[in-house]
Parts: structure tokens; C-alpha cells; sequence
């Protein structure tokens, strides 16, 4: 019995024995399957971390010129940073100061990566540092880029120095010029929209003497103007009498616009309605919103400028008379049966890269990168209209704003200032309006580019127009308005022109042609 007791004791150890080896051998086995795991998860977190280390956002900083009176919170930049995965800083600096600050900081060698020029005498006061290549050339990367490739080549050429590129646009349409007018006044009178610059000098009259309102009083006249030969009245009739855009070519040169025939003929047709009364008498003196109050508040039926000022113009008009009514026309025909409007180069700012911040060729690719996702519908609509459902809603495929003014202004409107290109070119939404004649104005804005009258000296180059040219321009600008009034004849324009080819005209003249 004790016998068959210790071997049933023997047999006994013998398996327990069995079974903590069993349990120690699967204890080992699930330890090392629990190490290969840590090591597995390791590396994949060491792998991970690489791939964020090298996805990291690309940093760099932006120089703008704010157009509104605080800087805007960060809300829209984020979702631009989100989207592209930047991190931007933007050194705002108020439109007032901003080229006093442009040349502050690059005298001081104290640029940053992406610059704005405020416009076209910016750029060509920056020119001479372009060509020393102070800036980078990107027009031979811009095939590199989907978005960027589709910038208009046209505008592009009108940036160009010595055919290289050096600055990316910020898109304007080429021409908005056009007539605005009281059209329950042409009704009242039987009146259709002028197509005929003698149809324009019968409305002006009509508007001063048929009496349009209907009051029974003589308190009216035609057109409202202000002192501003370019984007008043003057330059804009000056293209239906086709006048050239600034500069034009006769006899195989090119010579200035107050040259040509067609410029006395404007002279003498705004002669006619000053002497008549067609047209505010003291209008060489007359401020913008001096001239838009003529035309807002009743005293004036046609205005000519900017055709996009319908909108506004209207708003306040209506808060004085509720059964006020205007209309946009562009295509006004000269005496030759043609009609022609003058173009900007069509481009408002201009986006250019210092070789002092961006120095090696893989930092401009990688700002470069960012600019062509911009330039997509997404990021776009970010910049231009902010947060759908919170800053605008989308309405019949365009953008219409938030009627808080305010909350626009403050979160969005200053991020308009970084647009390249155009919605052409970015696909970003074009704005919805309500008021149909503002709708028209759009649609004009877009039907004046069948009959552009382009500036040729846009792409040139003369140093002494650059030093002198706005000197000299002021003595034309006076002879004009002198002719205009009356107080000098075709003679004493002429010895206008005289003096300004002696004092350095000629030399711009000579300037102009070599480089063309």
C-alpha cells in the first residue's frame, strides 16, 4: 500500500513538473511575441515619425498691404494653412504706409520670403532691381505648376522685364469703363442708351435742359466729372474717338496719346459740353465723392468711370429718392464708326520672392507650391470669401456675402489682398449680386475685352520717364483742362507740347522706341 502510495506520489510531481514547463514555455513564447510586437510598433512609430518630420508645414512670411483699419483674426488663415500645410506669417502693414515700408525694408536687406508691389509704378520702381536679379525669375518654373501654368499670358507679358518674369498677378479686369446713367430720366424723355458719341452729347443735353425730372425747375444737368483726366470722364470718351491708351504709334513711332489728332477732338468735345453747361463747370476741380453726389442725390444724370460704382451709388441714391433708376452701357462708337476702350495692363498687385530670404531654389519650389494650391477653388474662396455658411452663401454658382459688413471686413476682406490670378485663372467664385444693373456691370466688364485699347508701352522701358514723367505729365494735364475751359486755343496746347518734348519728352520719346 505504501508502495502504490509513492508511486502515485512520483507521478504526481512528475506532472506538475509538466505543466510548469508547459506554462513557462508559453510564457515565453507570448514574450517574445510581445517583444517582436513592441518592436514592430517601434519601428512603425519611428516611421511615423519620420514621415511627420517630413511632412512638417513649410514656414514663411508674406509682406501685405491692409486695406481695412484693424488686422483680421486668424480664422481664414488657418483654414489656408490647413488646406495647404503652411504656416504663413503675414506682416500687415497699412495701404497708407505700405510703400514707405516696401523700400524701408528693402534698403535694410530685411525682406521677407513673398512680397507685395502695390501696382504698376511700384513695379517699375523696383525694375532696376529685377534686372540686377535681386528678385528670383519664376516665369521658367511656372509650367511646373497646374494652377500656375493657366495665369494669362498677356498680363504676364505686361510684367515682364527684358521678357523675364520676375512677379506673379494679382488679376483686375482690363477694362471697367463705361457709362452709368438715370435711365427713368432717358424713359421720362424718350431717350434709348447713347451708342454714338453724338448721342452722348444729345443725352448730356437733354438731361440739362428737357427737364428729366419733370419738377418743372432748371435744375439739372448731363454729366458729372471730377479732376481726373484717367479715371474720370476724359479718358474714357477719349477711347470712343479712338485716341491711343497712353502711348500709340504714328509714322512707324511711338509717341504720347496728346499727340494724335483724336486727343484735340475729346479736348474739343468736353469744350462743347463745358461751354454749354453739360457738364459740372468746375469739374478740374471737383473731388470724387463731390462728383458722385451730383449724380446720387439728383442733380446729374450720367456718370462715366468705373461701371462696378452702380452698386454702390445706387444704394445711397435710392436712400434719397426710393424711385430712382440706373442703367450701364459700354459700347459707345466714335466718329469713325468704331468702338475701342482703353485697358489697364491688368493686374493690380504683384507678388515677387527676394533672393536675401529665399535663398536656394528648393525654398522658392516650395513657396511656389503653396501659391499653386491657392490657386485652387478650395483654398481660393478661403482667401476671397472666408467660411461658407459663416461669410457667404452660395447662390446660383456665385458667392454672395454676409450682410454683416462688419464681420467681414474684420475676418475676411483683408485676405483678399493674397489672390493670384483671377477667377478665370483660380477658379474661385465671382460675387452674386441682387441688384441686376450691378450683375450687368459684370457681365460689361467682361464684353469690353473684345475691344481693348492696350497701353504699348506697358512692357517698355525709359529712365527718364521713370524720373520725369509725372513732372512733365502735369504740365499736359493743365494745358488740357485750360483748353477745356477756354482759357487757351489750339496754339497754346501745342506750345504745351513743345515744352514738354524740350524739358524731357524727347528723350522719353527715344527711350520708349529703342526698347521696343
Amino acid at each position: 500500500m505504501r508502495n502504490w502510495k509513492t508511486v502515485m506520489g512520483i507521478m504526481f510531481l512528475l506532472l506538475m513538473l509538466t505543466l510548469v514547463a508547459c506554462n513557462s514555455d508559453s510564457a515565453s513564447e507570448d514574450d517574445s511575441d510581445n517583444t517582436s510586437s513592441e518592436e514592430n510598433t517601434n519601428e512603425e512609430a519611428e516611421d511615423d515619425s519620420g514621415a511627420e518630420e517630413s511632412e512638417e508645414p513649410y514656414a514663411f512670411t508674406i509682406m501685405a498691404n491692409l486695406h481695412t483699419p484693424e488686422v483680421p483674426n486668424e480664422k481664414v488663415l488657418e483654414k489656408i494653412e490647413e488646406a495647404t500645410n503652411t504656416d504663413i506669417e503675414i506682416q500687415w502693414v497699412p495701404d497708407n504706409n505700405y510703400e514707405d515700408r516696401l523700400n524701408t525694408a528693402f534698403a535694410t536687406n530685411s525682406l521677407p520670403e513673398a512680397v507685395f508691389l502695390k501696382n504698376q509704378a511700384t513695379f517699375i520702381q523696383f525694375r532696376d532691381a529685377m534686372e540686377d536679379e535681386q528678385f528670383w525669375e519664376v516665369g521658367q518654373y511656372l509650367d511646373q505648376f497646374e494652377n500656375l501654368s493657366k495665369l494669362k499670358s498677356n498680363v504676364l507679358d505686361n510684367t515682364r522685364v527684358n521678357g523675364n518674369l520676375y512677379t506673379l498677378y494679382q488679376g483686375r479686369p482690363l477694362s471697367r469703363q463705361g457709362l452709368i446713367y438715370r435711365k427713368d430720366w432717358a424713359d421720362n424723355l424718350g431717350l434709348e442708351a447713347p451708342t454714338t458719341t453724338d448721342e452722348f452729347m444729345e443725352m448730356a443735353r437733354a438731361f440739362t435742359e428737357d427737364d428729366p425730372d419733370g419738377n418743372g425747375e432748371d435744375d439739372t444737368f448731363g454729366v458729372t466729372d471730377r479732376s481726373d483726366l484717367i479715371y474720370g470722364a476724359f479718358k474714357t470718351v477719349s477711347s470712343w474717338f479712338g485716341t491711343p491708351n497712353n502711348w500709340g504709334e504714328k509714322d512707324g513711332q511711338l509717341l504720347p496719346e496728346f499727340m494724335f489728332d483724336e486727343y484735340k477732338q475729346t479736348m474739343d468735345f468736353f469744350r462743347e459740353m463745358h461751354e454749354n453747361g453739360y457738364i459740372n463747370q468746375d469739374f478740374p476741380v471737383t473731388s470724387k465723392p463731390d462728383q458722385q453726389e451730383f449724380f446720387k442725390n439728383g442733380t446729374a444724370g450720367m456718370y462715366v468711370g468705373s461701371m462696378g460704382d452702380v452698386g454702390s451709388l445706387n444704394n445711397d441714391a435710392v436712400a434719397i429718392n426710393p424711385d430712382v433708376e440706373f442703367d450701364v452701357h459700354n459700347n459707345i462708337k466714335g466718329p469713325d464708326g468704331e468702338f475701342g476702350i482703353w485697358a489697364i495692363p491688368g493686374y493690380g498687385s504683384l507678388m515677387m520672392f527676394p533672393k536675401s530670404a529665399v535663398e536656394t531654389e528648393e525654398d522658392l519650389m516650395k513657396i511656389l507650391g503653396f501659391i499653386d494650391q491657392l490657386m485652387t477653388p478650395e483654398v481660393m474662396n478661403y482667401a476671397y470669401w472666408g467660411i461658407e455658411g459663416e461669410h457667404y452663401e452660395v447662390q446660383e454658382d456665385r458667392a454672395l456675402p454676409t450682410d454683416d459688413q462688419s464681420l467681414f471686413d474684420r475676418e475676411v476682406k483683408p485676405y483678399q489682398a493674397l489672390e493670384i490670378g483671377e477667377p478665370e485663372t483660380n477658379g474661385r467664385y465671382e460675387g452674386y449680386f441682387d441688384y441686376e444693373v450691378k450683375a450687368k456691370s459684370e457681365e460689361l466688364f467682361k464684353d469690353n475685352e473684345n475691344y481693348l485699347i492696350e497701353d504699348p508701352t506697358v512692357p517698355l522701358y525709359s529712365e527718364t520717364y521713370v524720373n520725369d514723367g509725372a513732372i512733365l505729365q502735369e504740365g499736359i494735364t493743365d494745358a488740357t483742362y485750360q483748353y477745356i475751359l477756354g482759357q487757351i486755343d489750339e496754339a497754346g496746347f501745342d506750345a504745351a507740347i513743345e515744352k514738354w518734348k524740350n524739358e524731357g519728352g524727347d528723350a522719353i520719346i527715344e527711350e520708349f522706341n529703342a526698347s521696343n
